[in-house]
């Protein structure tokens, strides 16, 4: 598994990350894998050189942590050889103190990440969405203090317009705080509104883009039918009962889109999944995508397609059928 640096850090980390929200408990989502059936998925990982692992407070209600930090533990000797990632931002109770990123509750939100993840520190601390409630210079200087306090390395932002990004990007210069490092977006080949302003932004200003949902949540991979949303025709119980992804995708085009890949997945001789991926990974500035996994095949598919490369025509063709979007994913 080939590593990149972190954006303009000196952070390696490895092509694919693992994201981990798939793993923690089947009580806060039908589709989510418990402890014992995650296991596999991070040994299979550590055994492909995947050294990049992404979870946040808010998937299964901390549990996501809780087993990725012990699954880390297991498979992994040393701290250093592992980058670990997670977010805060969501509620993780009912008043009104335990969500956002008010000094309050990023101070709370980091220890108790920590407490459920094991460690002493995560390498990379990202704010999950951005909140308009609370003033940025208050999100910046806690998050500043996580980081001097080493608690976390490096600080990250996740969905966002590029103009709130590029307000905490120069307040945090202008103040001589920490600076942001890296952008978790949604980007993919059905959702590429990110093309317009936030990826002209992060090549820029050297950040590393790691996008969730690089596979559009198993739509690219061409496990959804027209007309069959949340239907028992699906071929997933992700597909079948993910509300998310049915207000994401589904227009006519997404799935011309899926045809286009699936046309030349078949000409390679490969999965719609190794195409798509391959597509993305050849974006420039893209760092790593996060790739979720519950079959073996999910990881063999994304790390085959760190090696494949597609020729202009393809990448070309792939292009061709997209057609805008509204802004989707930001809350």
């Amino acid at each position: 598994m080939e590593l990149v640096n972190f954006g303009n850090t000196g952070l390696k980390v490895s092509k694919i990350c693992l994201g981990c929200m798939t793993y923690g408990t089947p009580k806060w989502r039908d589709w989510v894998l418990d402890e014992e059936a995650s296991k596999p998925f991070f040994r299979q990982a550590t055994e492909a050189g995947i050294n990049f692992y992404d979870t946040a407070d808010m998937y299964s209600l901390g549990v996501s942590e809780e087993v990725t930090g012990r699954a880390i533990k297991e498979f992994w000797p040393k701290r250093e050889q592992v980058v670990v990632a997670t977010k805060v931002f969501n509620p993780m109770g009912k008043s009104p103190n335990e969500a956002g990123l008010s000094r309050k509750h990023i101070m709370h939100a980091i220890d108790n990440s920590l407490r459920r993840l094991g460690m002493d520190y995560v390498d990379v601390y990202q704010i999950h969405r951005f909140d308009p409630r609370t003033p940025i210079e208050e999100t910046i200087e806690a998050l500043h203090d996580v980081v001097k306090a080493g608690k976390a390395l490096y600080v990250g932002a996740s969905s966002m317009y590029a103009w709130q990004f590029a307000k905490y990007l120069s307040l945090a210069d202008s103040l001589g705080k920490t600076r942001f490092v890296s952008m978790q977006n949604h980007y993919n080949l059905v959702y590429r509104e990110e093309e317009r302003e936030m990826m002209p932004l992060c090549r820029d200003r050297g950040i590393a883009v790691i996008p969730w949902s690089p596979l559009a949540r198993g739509f690219l991979a061409g496990n959804r039918k027209r007309g069959d949303k949340g239907s028992d025709n699906s071929e997933t119980t992700r597909a079948k009962s993910d509300d998310f992804a049915h207000a994401l995708y589904y227009q006519d085009s997404d799935f011309e889109v899926v045809e286009r890949v699936a046309e030349i997945a078949r000409k390679r001789g490969v999965p719609n999944a190794q195409v798509a991926l391959a597509w993305l990974m050849q974006q420039r500035g893209v760092t790593a995508p996060i790739v979720g996994a519950s079959k073996p095949h999910h990881l063999q598919d994304a790390i085959a397609a760190t090696t494949l490369k597609l020729d202009e025509a393809e990448l070309k063709a792939l292009a061709e059928p997209y057609k805008p979007h509204p802004v989707l994913g930001h809350r």
